[in-house]
């Protein structure tokens, strides 16, 4: 019998309120901030929020929260319902905080009316002294005590254009002297005079995330409102805001946020990466980005998998990127159609081959339950096979090609190395071959054994293509840790593109979004660069894992 899987610490608080009636349905939220693209940490939270949905019933919805103007774009949310849907899941609703800025704004008032909200005219500056330390207490200013009557006269014209940006703010009225920083006296609402991506200049006033996150929760109804570490000391702010207006109670709840080896997941730095052209775009390859493990190959399930094995918990933790290479090699050998391809080609010879060439048949997966059929694959004289794959000394244990020692062609014949031909510089440039007629792979009657098996494309027949071989964006294991700055860890060789490449001619149909193992040499896909005459294919991953660090 299978062992019972244990649930997570959220599963648990969900399964008890459920038992005990305290909400009869689950309702969550992916509220992301469309200012980027969304990366494999993000990932993490969208295999949650919608798996707990998924497995509990109810729904999730997903809230953009986009309360500051400045860096938000229409491709950025364009691009994030791209990913969610991807990954395999549907949100119920589309909201936006943008939606409920008029109620924000009212609550807003309600707080200046109870005389928890005050107009502050101070400078950024004297607001940050005015805070206190950890160990110190704040220090009140003179806006603190003013009166309702001139604070919601303020707002007003705060909010009708009157002020320049930074000459006022809107605080909430907590306690200056409170050990959580966040409590004393936050912003709640400041002047932007920026045009928003969906309400234009209907405001200039925005409220602050920790205003608009915890009433957007409630306006939504949501009961598990799920978010990183980072947030655990917003939780105090989250449910003040929710007591004092007395509106819905959605609850906070902190889990740890994914952290991956030889990679940064800020939005700030990867955009950097992105504007100073380090990468070629947020779908670059070598990005955590999902559009770019989506363009590396990597499949919505091995995705999927990947957040599922490194599960839910309290504590930070750094996971290894071997761990999300694991799983997206598990998934492509159970679906990944196999082809020759030759990445450093060598011309091989077979000096007894009569004829114009023949056609095998090669298996498409034999790992596929159905073995995913089979293809042709025409042979010829003459074949291209990969330069590592001769040696004019073979060291011990040598099971390929070196002069006199016989090695099988995939799904063809056994060959027999005779001689080599090399060019003025001492490099190899021909290998000749004999070859037994008798040894046919699937009807081999030669009696001949070997060890290896090598692959190879016909000369007459082979298509080309340019292959690009990602590795590791950084060289150290945790760039942010690293003193300095983080982009002096960009690993060099990151990217190889491989500009002639021979491939079987049946790669030429390789479609987008199709894993192919090239045999012996890796995990590929086709990338959307390619053209009908310019074949490009992207390494996903290679067989094993290779990295010395």
């Amino acid at each position: 019998m299978s062992e019972e899987k244990s649930l997570n610490f959220i599963e648990e608080i969900i399964e008890n309120d459920l038992k005990s009636g305290k909400y009869e349905t689950l309702v969550t939220r992916f509220p992301p901030e469309p200012n980027g693209y969304l990366h494999i940490g993000h990932a993490k939270a969208i295999c949650l929020n919608f798996g707990l949905t998924q497995q509990y019933g109810g729904y999730t919805n997903l809230r953009f929260d986009d309360t500051n103007p400045v860096t938000e774009k229409t491709e950025y949310v364009n691009s994030q319902q791209e990913d969610i849907q991807w990954l395999g899941f549907q949100w119920k609703n589309e909201l936006y905080a943008s939606d409920y800025f008029d109620q924000l704004h009212g609550y807003a008032v309600q707080l200046i009316e109870k005389g928890l909200a005050y107009v502050d005219e101070s400078t950024a500056e004297e607001i940050a002294a005015q805070k206190g330390t950890p160990t110190e207490p704040g220090t009140p200013n003179q806006y603190r005590d003013r009166s309702i009557e001139e604070n919601l006269e303020l707002f007003a014209k705060m909010k009708a254009g009157e002020f320049e940006d930074g000459a006022c703010i809107l605080r909430a009225k907590i306690d200056m002297a409170s050990p959580n920083m966040l409590m004393r006296d936050p912003i709640i609402y400041r002047i932007k005079h920026a045009h928003h991506h969906r309400t234009g200049d209907a405001w200039c006033i925005y409220p602050m995330y920790d205003f608009a996150h915890g009433q957007s929760d409630s306006i939504e109804n949501i009961t598990h409102s799920i978010c990183t570490l980072e947030y655990v000391s917003h939780r105090e702010l989250y449910d003040w805001f929710i007591a004092q207006l007395g509106i819905f109670p959605s609850k906070q709840y902190e889990f740890a946020r994914l952290n991956l080896t030889y990679t940064v997941m800020s939005k700030r730095k990867l955009l950097q990466l992105v504007n100073e052209g380090l990468v070629s775009g947020w779908d670059d390859p070598r990005m955590p980005t999902i559009s770019g493990l989506r363009r590396r190959g990597y499949t919505p399930e091995s995705i999927r998998e990947f957040c599922e094995r490194i599960g839910i918990a309290k504590r930070e933790n750094l996971i290894e990127l071997s761990l999300l290479e694991f799983c997206i090699r598990e998934d492509l050998n159970k679906k990944a159609t196999r082809a020759m391809a030759v990445l450093d080609p060598i011309k091989l010879v077979i000096t007894n081959y009569e004829g114009d060439g023949e056609i095998l048949i090669g298996e498409n997966n034999p790992e596929a339950e159905d073995k995913g059929g089979t293809r042709e694959i025409p042979f010829s004289k003459e074949l291209w096979i990969e330069r590592e794959d001769f040696m004019e000394e073979p060291a011990k244990k040598w099971f390929r090609l070196a002069p006199g020692a016989m090695v099988r062609l995939k799904f063809a014949y056994i060959v027999k190395c005779e001689n080599f031909v090399k060019d003025a510089d001492g490099n190899v440039t021909e290998i000749h071959c004999s070859y037994f007629p008798e040894s046919k792979s699937g009807n081999d009657t030669s009696g001949l054994t070997v060890k290896g098996t090598i692959h190879w494309v016909s000369t007459k027949h082979a298509k080309t293509a340019e292959v690009r071989l990602y590795d590791r964006l950084f060289s150290v294991v945790s760039p942010d840790a690293e003193e300095g700055d983080f982009k002096d860890y960009l690993n060099p060789n990151s990217k190889e593109v491989l500009s002639n490449v021979y491939i079987e001619p049946a790669l030429a149909d390789a479609t987008l979004g199709t894993g192919y193992q090239f045999i012996r040499k890796g995990y590929f896909c086709l990338d959307k660069d390619s053209t009908t005459d310019h074949l490009v294919f992207n390494r996903v991953v290679s067989l094993k894992d290779g990295w010395k660090g």
